[in-house]
């Protein structure tokens, strides 16, 4: 609502495997991944709006990742798969600075392709102590956010600073997202 839209969700349909294409690719690097992740997002999106037959309305699709660049396991942090996947990701952002990449696109027709815009934030890990990541992990918030990580949780103690878009890193950037509403001339209140 802090954009002043009213949304339905077009979630993915029973069976449907959108786990799938958050999978990276071989030498992927992260903002081609977080923007192809987002793209076939879209595309799902729209197939389900065509087999729903609802009234049309501009859809909106978004995808987070994490970077650390120049790592030799690839530079995408994804969901951990367990506790153990968790804390070796913990203990790779501690005490670093990491990249937050967001894609946001919006399909504004059904005949037209999505427009797709990244916003990149930098966000400095504090070091962490082998107790805190274990302590965190035993929360459980790590599990299902990329960089095993959320900003708007527990895991916000961790992070002295950013540079970029607190909400680009929670996964919308509400200032790309207006600027995508505003060329699909989306009502806002």
């Amino acid at each position: 609502m802090q954009m002043g839209v009213c949304f339905e969700m077009l979630a993915p349909l029973p069976g449907e495997d959108s786990e799938s294409i958050e999978i990276p690719l071989p030498q992927e690097q992260a903002r081609a991944y977080v923007e192809r992740v987002t793209l076939a997002k879209s595309t799902a999106a729209l197939k389900r709006w065509q087999q729903n037959q609802l009234a049309w309305a501009p859809i909106l699709c978004a995808d987070t990742t994490v970077s650390l660049p120049k790592q030799i396991d690839g530079e995408i942090l994804g969901k951990p798969i367990d506790a153990l996947d968790a804390a070796r990701i913990l203990t790779m952002l501690s005490g670093k600075v990491h990249e937050v990449l967001t894609a946001v696109a919006m399909t504004i027709t059904p005949t037209e392709k999505p427009l797709c815009l990244v916003q990149v934030s930098k966000v400095q890990f504090a070091n962490l102590t082998p107790k805190q990541i274990d302590t965190y992990i035993a929360s459980g918030e790590p599990f299902g956010k990329a960089g095993a990580y959320g900003i708007q949780g527990l895991g916000g103690a961790f992070i002295p600073s950013i540079t970029g878009s607190y909400s680009g890193i929670m996964g919308l950037p509400i200032y790309e997202t207006t600027q995508l509403l505003d060329r699909a001339q989306v009502t806002r209140i």
